[in-house]
This record gives C-alpha cells, sequence and structure tokens, in this order.
C-alpha cells in the first residue's frame, strides 16, 4: 500500500490521539528498526558510525538509531544541524535521553562546521541520514543542501525517507541523498512509484513500527 506524507501524518495522528499509542512509542520503534538494518550494513568493529539529525521527528528517530548502536558496542557521532535546545516533543524526549547516558551531540550551525565534519564524513564506515523526513515542503537550501551534498561517496541509511526526496512524487526537491538503503515506516510513500526515485532510495525496506491497521482505514 502507498500513502502520501498527508495521509500518513493522519495515520500517525490516529495512532497517537484515537488509539492512544504514545508518540514517543512508535519514535522508539522506528528507530530500532533502523538500527536493526544498520546493523546489517556494518558491524561494530568497521569504523565509526555517523548519525546526522535535523530538529524534527526525523532526527529523534536518528537519537534513538544512535543509542541502539552505542549500547551495541557501535563507536557513534552524532550532529545535529540547529541547538539542541530546539529540539522538542517525542525528538527532544530521545535527545535528552541520549544526553543523560553521557554521550555528546555536535551542533551543526554554519559552514565552517560542516568543513570539519567532512573528515568525519570521509572515513565513517556508515552514514544515517535523519535530517529531512515526509513533512519537507519547498526547495533544500543553506546548509541542509551543503549537507546532503557532502554525502555523495559515502554510504547511507536514510530514515524513512531519503533527505531532500519528495515523498509523494519522488523527485529530489534540488538536492536530495543518495541512499544505499532506506527504512520506511510502516507504508510505502506515493513517491516511491515514481521510476528516478529508485536511484535515492537504494535498498527499501518497509519497516513495521506498531500501528495498528484500522488507522488507514478510509484513507487509501
Amino acid at each position: 500500500m502507498y500513502v502520501t506524507a498527508e495521509q500518513m501524518r493522519e495515520i500517525d495522528r490516529r495512532a497517537i490521539q484515537e488509539i492512544g499509542i504514545p508518540g514517543v512509542a512508535l519514535m522508539e520503534n522506528a528507530g530500532r528498526r533502523v538500527f536493526e538494518e544498520a546493523t546489517k550494513m556494518v558491524d561494530a568493529s568497521d569504523g565509526t558510525v555517523i548519525v546526522l539529525s535535523g530538529k524534527g521527528n526525523n532526527g529523534g528517530d536518528g537519537f534513538v538509531v544512535a543509542r541502539h548502536l552505542i549500547n551495541n558496542g557501535y563507536h557513534v557521532k552524532v550532529f545535529l544541524v540547529g541547538k539542541t535546545e530546539d529540539v522538542s516533543g517525542d525528538a527532544g524526549v530521545n535527545l535528552a535521553v541520549f544526553q543523560r547516558m553521557g554521550m555528546t551531540v555536535h551542533e551543526l550551525h554554519d559552514q565552517s562546521d560542516l568543513q570539519a565534519l567532512a573528515a568525519d564524513l570521509s572515513s565513517a564506515a556508515l552514514v544515517v541520514d535523519a535530517l529531512l523526513g515526509t513533512g519537507l515542503k519547498g526547495q533544500v537550501k543553506g546548509m541542509y543542501a551543503t549537507l546532503i551534498r557532502a554525502l555523495d561517496g559515502s554510504r547511507v541509511l536514510s530514515v524513512d525517507v531519503p533527505s531532500g526526496l519528495d515523498a509523494d512524487t519522488g523527485h529530489p526537491l534540488g538536492v536530495a541523498v543518495r541512499a544505499e538503503k532506506t527504512v520506511t515506516f510502516q507504508y510505502q510513500k506515493c513517491g516511491f512509484k515514481t521510476p528516478s526515485a529508485q536511484e535515492f532510495l537504494g535498498e527499501l525496506v518497509v519497516a513495521d513500527i506498531g500501528i495498528p491497521h484500522v488507522c488507514a482505514e478510509g484513507l487509501v
């Protein structure tokens, strides 16, 4: 089954507000499934895993992935585009948990920070792309665009949708991550049917994160 970004938001809303599944529980399930796929791509002995997070729920999934990787012996470095105090909601909960584990989140504020990150990217065994999710509107610009371009040549595992790819059309919004593997949650997104989307998605895994199917009734 394929859903639009708007339909997926409504499915999430029903699961959380009508069924009563806490959003933080769904985020935990999502991050855990991405973690499982990451361990199929690299071993803990292969080198550093870099997690790139945005300030929204996609970034929150990234914090969950990082926590599970660290708990399983991986060396992980987490980078956030923006300030930690700007992360709120369920993503903020998982950021706080990660920090209370004694872990550091490296903030990316300007182009000089991105230049410093370049060395880490070049030597990383895997990069987890948790920058931009299905709610992206308009062209990717600024630091996000620069960062996405910097991922060319890296092994990338994307969370839900490759950052910069329009979930409804399957076309890049200016620039998009070319992932080796994408773990999308619960249902495929309509844009994934577009043939040209495949070069960005890589291997596609559709992960069940525990949303009851009743939440999609009448939408698709």
